[in-house]
């Protein structure tokens, strides 16, 4: 029966428009007209965006080419003073006071820094400002070559310590979002072999991203080099990245994060890991290195955490002697491994411990689906220990690319395009000053030029006060965020709800790519569907409808008039801070690549003092009826009454890493409130059992694969002692006898049950205690 009516709901969900072109075109904009001479876009385009929110949005410059800062860009003359200069100029958010740091976050002093192609010889670290991306020409990759006297913790640092401040750095490391490096090559030859010198420390949270970086390190034996080095946070994703060379390619600590992509040559531990809860490694090639992933391992207690789950997918393997190395041998739960699809060759040991314990012999081979860990199925509350093969997930051939991996799409770049092929929206009427309104200008923008140009939105906050459809065929792109954001009547009726974004008509195909936007709301709108989502990718285009380094932020930022003033925390005004109905819907019949997307509803203040607490109120997070392909690669969702993710007759999706929050105010009030369940919206039901938001539901769906999870409660009406018993709420994860999940990797925080069956909770919390949070290593609706 469930069959039969996935069947008619596919039915009705059959695509018949096709994109929408342009009236300033004839054909559509399809290859790129560059010549190899000519600079990257990016640096030619006339660059007017603003800062709506900045005391003096006039003056403020938001893009800055560090060649204006007096960079050289010779590899001979010290770059480094110019660099940071032109990241720091304009009173923006970083540095120190004393031994305290003296900005905590800010919205309103956003800046791209940008990179000509050229080597920037540094001696001193680049310190990432907050709120900044690092972009360099993707056609030429500029240089950053270390000098031989370099001295600082990393050639680029997100997060500096302060001097004599007794460890404290810049910024929080679970709150230190909005940022993005990319197109950048780091050069540590010439420094010292045996130093500690390192190409980036990345000590980020979400919203963040690296992506198409290359770290070039010695290979002497007795190198100390690190490409990457991060030791907490609470991220994130990171992709399309090489390191050579090197002790470390990936020295890590952290949450979780997402990784796609990453390549690593020659490198003596191609990825340390020091401690997480849940990391999901999405594509790795390492060659020529001593050992691939060395993990600590060990700890099951949050005084001692060490890595609680690695899960890693689609992976290669070349001449490596060891795979895997665990520091401590696992007899119950200790480091949960989950390994699909590893293609290894010449590698003697697949799986083995520090002692020289061979845990899984390696070889030339493939691993299908083999696990170290808690292993669950259908209705039994009982895991079994495993080292050894677990369930291999129906991978349906939509989610896989003609090699047989997860498909991925890496962030647009657009380096093969000229400066006219792009179309700036301040040219053509938009505004982007968070006062005027901008709707009427931007779907004139879209009926003139989607498939004709790639519509760059300058850096602003655009404001909307009717729905803005983007129509299949756009391409478009931000500049350090720019921001869409919905106010006004047109979203104030919950019983009633509207989009003020739609992505495609119902029912359209067509190529949509959509990179570096915010997705806001502007004062209270109850009514707000953020993101519809409708579109499908063209048959012929693999992640052709997709959504890069992009987020849903409501409230908690200058603007939104939704902040510590008007919304403290334990308010209850909810009829001044409700937010949204929903954050994003991938409604039925829709496709979407999703990566690094981020459905935020503010927990604190991001300006201000970047620190107060608040109570904002968003009914939904993202919601799924879409019979794929899905891909939510490194996304997250967090804050929202009812649901973080809700999957309602869909189909086919790959989602990994998956990472959410409960309200800090829930069960006060419960869930739903201050919202009410709406059948339309294919909404849960809530009783005394469920007082407090899902992270993650499942209904009615099919071939959906979990690979990797975290799913987190921390607070009971802002109070945290539930942490000590690990009752912050009863249910986070539910999921209908009638789909059909596997899951890999979910680790949980301070929830009874881990996983819900039909409403009755089954896995328990208790039974998988692996440091801070509790892992599921793999569950599967029948044993495998």
């Amino acid at each position: 029966m469930v069959l039969t009516l996935f069947f008619f709901a596919a039915l009705s969900c059959i695509f018949t428009l096709g994109s929408s072109l342009g009236t300033t075109c004839n054909v559509p904009l399809s290859t790129g007209t560059a010549a190899s001479s000519d600079p990257y876009w990016l640096e030619s385009l006339t660059h007017q965006g603003i800062a709506a929110f900045n005391a003096d949005p006039g003056s403020y410059k938001v893009f800055r080419n560090v060649k204006d800062f007096g960079a050289i860009g010779n590899g001979i003359a010290d770059d480094s003073a110019a660099i940071n200069l032109a990241i720091s100029s304009g009173g923006r958010c970083g540095g120190a006071n004393g031994v305290n740091n003296a900005c905590n976050s800010s919205t309103v002093t956003p800046a791209l820094v940008y990179f000509p192609a050229g080597t920037y010889l540094v001696s001193t670290p680049v310190q990432v400002y907050y709120y900044t991306q690092l972009i360099g020409d993707a056609k030429n990759l500029p240089t950053l070559l270390a000098a031989p006297s370099f001295e600082g913790l990393a050639v680029i640092d997100a997060d500096p310590y302060i001097d004599g401040g007794n460890g404290n750095q810049w910024y929080a490391n679970t709150n230190s979002f909005f940022r993005s490096i990319r197109n950048l090559r780091i050069d540590l030859t010439q420094t010292p072999p045996e130093s500690a010198a390192t190409g980036i420390h990345w000590q980020v949270s979400q919203s963040t991203s690296l992506m198409n970086v290359v770290v070039d390190m010695s290979t002497a034996p007795n190198t100390g080099h690190r490409g990457l080095f991060m030791e907490n946070g609470s991220g994130g994703y990171m992709g399309d990245l090489v390191f050579n060379g090197g002790k470390f390619g990936m020295w890590v600590g952290n949450q979780q994060f997402t990784v796609r992509n990453v390549t690593i040559n020659t490198t003596q531990n191609a990825i340390f890991a020091a401690w997480n809860w849940g990391w999901t490694f999405q594509r790795v090639t390492i060659t020529n290195c001593q050992v691939g992933f060395n993990l600590t391992t060990g700890g099951l207690n949050q005084e001692t955490q060490t890595v609680g789950a690695e899960a890693i997918i689609d992976a290669v393997v070349y001449n490596t002697p060891i795979f895997i190395q665990t520091s401590h041998a696992s007899s119950s739960l200790a480091g949960s491994l989950v390994l699909n699809n590893i293609q290894l060759a010449n590698v003697e040991t697949a799986v083995g411990v520090l002692d020289g314990t061979v845990i899984l012999p390696g070889g030339t081979m493939t691993i299908d689906s083999w696990g170290q860990g808690n292993v669950y199925s259908g209705t039994s509350p009982t895991g079994v220990f495993t080292q050894g093969d677990i369930v291999a997930a129906n991978k349906s051939s939509v989610l896989l690319d003609g090699s047989g991996h997860i498909f991925g799409k890496m962030h647009p770049q657009y380096e093969s395009y000229a400066v006219d092929q792009f179309v700036s929206v301040k040219d053509h009427g938009a505004i982007g000053d968070g006062v005027a309104d901008d709707t009427a200008a931007l779907n004139d923008i879209f009926a003139k030029f989607s498939g004709c140009k790639i519509i760059f939105f300058d850096a602003g906050t655009y404001v909307v006060t009717s729905t803005l459809t983007i129509p299949a065929g756009t391409q478009m792109v931000g500049e350090a965020w720019s921001v869409i954001a919905g106010t006004g009547s047109a979203f104030q009726d919950a019983f009633n709800p509207t989009a003020i974004v739609r992505v495609g008509e119902y029912g359209s195909t067509g190529i949509i790519e959509i990179s570096d936007i915010v997705f806001s709301t502007i004062r209270p709108t109850p009514g707000a569907i953020v993101v519809e989502w409708n579109v499908a990718q063209p048959d012929d285009v693999q992640g052709g409808a997709g959504m890069w380094d992009s987020h849903i932020r409501l409230g908690g930022a200058a603007g939104t008039d939704l902040n510590a003033t008007s919304c403290p925390a334990g308010s209850y005004a909810f009829n001044d801070c409700t937010v949204a109905f929903l954050a994003l819907h991938l409604t039925c019949g829709s496709t979407a690549y999703l990566e690094g997307t981020w459905a935020w509803v503010a927990d604190h203040d991001l300006d201000g003092d970047g620190a107060s607490q608040i109570s904002l109120y968003s009914g939904r997070g993202i919601l799924s009826e879409s019979a794929g392909p899905v891909w939510l690669v490194g996304t997250g969702s967090e804050h929202h009454a009812m649901y973080q993710y809700n999957l309602v007759n869909a189909a086919n999706h790959y989602m990994g890493l998956i990472q959410t929050e409960t309200p800090y105010y829930q069960p006060m009030p419960p869930s739903p409130l201050p919202f009410t369940v709406n059948d339309d919206f294919n909404d849960p039901s809530f009783d005394w059992r469920m007082s407090s938001a899902l992270g993650l539901r499942i209904a009615t769906s099919t071939d959906i694969i979990i690979f990797g999870g975290g799913l987190y409660s921390f607070f009971k009406n802002y109070r945290q002692e539930c942490l000590d018993t690990r009752d912050c709420q009863a249910h986070i994860a539910s999921i209908d006898s009638a789909s059909s999940v596997t899951i890999y990797s979910l680790n949980t925080v301070a929830t009874t049950y881990q996983l819900t069956i039909d409403g009755v909770g089954v896995v328990e919390e208790s039974s998988n205690v692996n440091g801070f949070a509790s892992i599921m290593t793999a569950w599967s609706p029948a044993s495998a």
